[in-house]
């Protein structure tokens, strides 16, 4: 059986409710161990997590580790570049995948109505909705793999989320 057959069989909120499971378990354990010994998270360990976290397949609440590793005192203009490096590499990905898999296998993984509901933003909107999702703590990485899936320009999608990103960034950067 293909790899392919194999995905259309899962269901689809196994598929979401590992994904999910692990992204929150990789930083629950991470963050939990770092605070157990007391030594700090490295640079890294955030790097790792904050790459899996902007991943589509991953649900991982990544801001709140950037507030943590401020919190711990790490040189900010570092954790902002590598905030922002992974990032972009994980949409990269993201968007790669988009356009490499076909539409049956991601409509199962994100469901039909997710898909739909951020086609039409993308086709509505355009790149201010990868702005508007990679600015607030929502679900870049689904509207990204949309945007491939699309073939949407792979130009705009990295201006509009690299604005979108260093601006949150940026905001989180001046609170904390």
């Amino acid at each position: 059986m293909g790899t392919m057959t194999m995905l259309n069989k899962i269901p689809r909120w196994t598929i979401l409710v590992a994904g999910a499971a692990a992204g929150i378990s990789l930083l629950s354990i991470l963050l939990r161990n770092a605070l157990a010994t007391g030594e700090e998270t490295t640079l890294l360990t955030f790097s790792a997590m904050h790459f899996a976290g902007y991943l589509f397949f991953i649900i991982s609440p990544v801001e709140i580790l950037y507030v943590h590793m401020l919190n711990q005192g790490h040189p900010v203009f570092s954790l902002y570049g590598l905030a922002l490096g992974t990032a972009l590499l994980a949409q990269a990905i993201d968007y790669a995948m988009g356009r490499a898999f076909s539409d049956t296998v991601i409509h199962r993984i994100i469901g039909e109505k997710k898909y739909r509901r951020n086609l039409r933003r993308i086709e509505t909107y355009g790149g201010w909705t990868i702005f508007v999702f990679c600015l607030l703590p929502l679900s870049s990485p689904i509207v990204i793999l949309v945007a491939g899936m699309i073939r949407y320009s792979l130009f705009r999608v990295f201006v509009f989320s690299t604005v979108g990103l260093a601006l949150k960034y940026g905001v989180l950067n001046l609170m904390f």
